[in-house]
């Protein structure tokens, strides 16, 4: 298929964390254990939350959509990865890769607007108690999950579609593990500053405003819990901490590649695995081992 005077690309080379086999190895053992680990512990969670009735609260039923979100982040990532590290060649088609970039910045960015939503209700819930049964009721709940699905699926189509539209018809081999968008768009055959700028108002814009959304969230919880001192607040305001330890680990490295022009800087592939895997391993870890509720119900489910 040809591109005016080009030939399109019709498939990209991964080049993978490392070209060194022993390194193939050892990360293959390490992202399948954690793979392994996101499935059974989101998974766990689910079922728990689901299966136990004291669990219905919005803030059980969003992290019960999280968990779900996680496994489908890290399914869009590390199936590949793991087969492609065990490869000699490492090729994905050009209909894969848009897809796989399709799908990836669907659930990311899901995922970033129900962490907004999680923090709004523990905002509610610490500085808004008597009225927190009211304005977070079940089918506002679900409004805002189905709005996290549908603004997830529109800041996907728009970055999607401005990368299909670009002609690729040179080199093909993406310095990464899994297609992103920007080391696929470094690859394109022209000047592609006014898409990069166009990108980085979408993903670098959302990243940034949803996490100053969650720190403005947080203080002023932060500030409720230091005027009121009760022993409630106190233990609301730990599992706070814990989430807000999770949404740092995610955002902190999503604004930092996407919040800039992609062709200025290097790749950023080691930065990736943060939000690609540690973070869908943490959430199960941190959101059953500080929460006695939860670990409560595994308990007695199991």
């Amino acid at each position: 298929m040809t591109l005016g005077n080009f030939s399109r690309v019709t498939e990209f080379i991964l080049l993978g964390l490392s070209d060194t086999r022993e390194l193939q190895i050892l990360f293959f053992a390490f992202f399948f254990l954690a793979y392994a680990m996101v499935l059974l512990g989101n998974l766990l969670i689910i079922v728990t939350v689901k299966a136990d009735p004291k669990l219905s609260s919005p803030m059980y039923f969003l992290l019960c959509n999280l968990s779900f979100i996680d496994i489908c982040c890290t399914s869009v990532t590390s199936p590949r990865m793991l087969v492609d590290l065990l490869s000699q060649r490492k090729t994905i088609a050009f209909e894969d890769c848009i897809a796989q970039l399709f799908f990836l910045h669907f659930v990311g960015a899901t995922e970033m607007f129900l962490l907004t939503v999680m923090a709004y209700d523990r905002y509610t819930a610490i500085c808004k108690p008597l009225r927190y049964t009211a304005i977070m009721s079940r089918q506002v709940c679900w409004v805002l999950v189905f709005a996290c699905w549908a603004g997830g699926f529109l800041h996907s189509i728009v970055q999607t579609l401005l990368t299909i539209q670009l002609p690729f018809c040179g080199p093909n081999a993406i310095d990464n593990y899994f297609c992103d968008v920007p080391p696929v768009i470094r690859l394109a055959c022209m000047d592609v500053h006014v898409t990069e700028w166009l990108m980085v108002s979408n993903s670098g814009l959302i990243s940034l405003v949803c996490f100053l959304v969650l720190v403005t969230s947080y203080t002023f919880i932060l500030v409720t819990v230091r005027v009121r001192f009760t022993e409630g607040h106190w233990k609301a305001l730990s599992t706070c901490a814990s989430h807000l330890m999770v949404v740092t680990l995610f955002f902190i490295p999503c604004i930092f590649i996407y919040l800039r022009p992609f062709s200025s800087f290097s790749s950023d592939k080691h930065i990736c695995v943060i939000y690609t895997v540690f973070c869908p391993v943490m959430n199960p870890l941190i959101y059953t081992l500080r929460n006695n509720e939860v670990k409560a119900s595994m308990w007695k489910l199991w």
